[in-house]
Formats: C-alpha cells, structure tokens, sequence
C-alpha cells in the first residue's frame, strides 16, 4: 500500500468531511501519503476514476431518497479499479440509509474495487437545517477516528479477505428510490421542484459555481439550465440567504422528516 485516496461526491461539504477524515487517520496510522479526489463539480466528471494495486481508496456519495444519487450512476460505473482496495461510505440525513451502502459497495467491486471495510455517517439533512443539524459531531468524528483505526489495523496484518465487505441492504435488485408521502399516504412529487431567489441576491454568482450538475445560468442565476437534485448547495452556501423553496409539497416533506426523525441515528461500520 502505497497511498490513500479520499474520493468524493459532497454537494455542502458533509460528505467530504467524513471520508477526508478516514482518509486521513488511514494514512497516519499506516504511515502512507493521503490525496483527495473530488468528483462533485461537472468538470471533475470528465475523466473516470483510474485506480490502482498499490491504493486503498476511500470512497463517500452522500445518500438520495435511500440510495447512491442516480445522477452519479452513469459516471461511477466508468470507474476502474485494477485491485485497489477500497472503503465505500454513505452520509445520510439522519433518517436511513436504506440500501444506498450496499450499492456503493456493488459499484466498486464491480469496478475491481476490493472492498475491506464500509461505513454509513450521519450528516445534516441537504432538505434541512434541523434534521441532523450540526453532524458529523464530535461523536462522529470519533467514531470515524475509531474506524479508521481498525481499517489500518486490517490492513497492515493483511487481514483483508478477497469477498465483498458484508453490509446491510437488499442485495441486487435494490429496493426502490424512498418517496415522500403524505399522511393520507399520496406520494409527493418533488422531482421538478427547484429553489427560487429573493431579493437579497447581489448576483455574485456562487450558486451556479457550486452546483454540481452545472444547472444555474451564471448570466441569469435565476435561470436553471438543466435538472436540480436538490442538493442544498446553492441554498446553504449562498452567503445572502437568497435561495429558498416556497412549493408546498417539498415544504411539507420537509416538516415531516424534522418531526420524525428527531432521534439520533448513529454511525454504523463494518469490518
């Protein structure tokens, strides 16, 4: 093993955050050189992802609607592993991370990606400034910390065996994208649903460079020139507080994941 790579798609940082620190803590403890690889821009998505023997790659997608964002799905499947091992990681909003772990991990192995371990952290919903807010935490971090410890461990006494990590999930046919409903269970179609500006906007145009599908006209940042994955990007990064939603189908789903999901989840590994 010659270098860990902190491979990442992280729209608000959250996720980045996470699998930099494994990354990181990997390295220390087996002495090596730590990279990152960040994917989450337009232009990032150019070239696939080239790995090798000699790397141990740490890999995080946050997790949409109960698995790896479908957005994503095309791009990662160019990816080529040439037997790096490999850490698949999911971030989720504090609600569930369903089968988006178990995906992840089928997408790196089937790349020639051998998986040795795989975790699913908790970060701050994208939807929301409550559900989840201030996570990864401390705790998190230390759990990370933890983790990163034992993958070492494995790793340095050549404990990794050649099967897949075993994660939790509904095995390949996965289980199909959550849906919000409402309580007269009626699905909730936000698919089309995009953040409108208000007047604080001074046109800075940060929102068009942070978002990861290339959607917001720099010359007209009101205007969306393709899909919204509804990432919370240009809402949470925009210094103004100038992005908002007003549709009432998204604002109720969104009161009702703060409402149910106001425990803890906790992070869980496995090794």
């Amino acid at each position: 093993m010659q270098i860990v790579k902190a491979v990442y798609f992280s729209a608000t940082d959250t996720t980045k955050g996470v699998v930099c620190r494994i990354a990181s803590r990997i390295a220390t403890h087996l002495r090596i050189a730590c990279t990152e690889v960040d994917f989450t821009l337009p232009a990032a998505r150019q070239e696939p992802l080239l790995f090798g023997r000699d790397e141990l790659v740490v890999m995080g997608t946050p997790v949409y609607a109960g698995r790896v964002p479908n957005v994503l799905l095309g791009y990662l499947r160019t990816m080529q592993g040439k037997g790096a091992w490999g850490v698949p990681v999911v971030v989720y909003g504090n609600r569930n991370y369903d089968d988006a772990l178990i995906e992840l991990r089928d997408l790196m192995e089937n790349a020639g990606v051998r998986t040795v371990a795989a975790a699913a952290f908790v970060g701050e919903h994208a939807f929301s400034r409550l559900l989840g807010a201030g996570r990864p935490d401390a705790r998190d971090f230390a759990k990370a910390d933890a983790f990163a410890s034992e993958v070492a461990r494995k790793i340095g006494q050549a404990a990794c065996r050649e099967e897949p990590v075993a994660v939790e999930g509904v095995p390949f046919p996965y289980r199909g994208y959550y849906r919000p409903r409402d309580r007269h269970d009626k699905a909730i179609d936000i698919l089309k649903v995009k953040p409108l500006v208000n007047e604080r906007c001074t046109d800075c145009k940060l929102c068009a460079e942070v978002c990861p599908m290339g959607s917001i006209s720099r010359d007209h940042v009101r205007e969306y020139t393709g899909i919204c994955i509804k990432c919370g990007a240009c809402i949470k990064k925009c210094p103004e507080h100038a992005r908002y939603y007003e549709d009432q189908g998204y604002l109720y789903h969104q009161r009702e994941l703060e409402e149910m999901y106001v425990r803890r989840a906790e992070p869980v590994v496995f090794l």
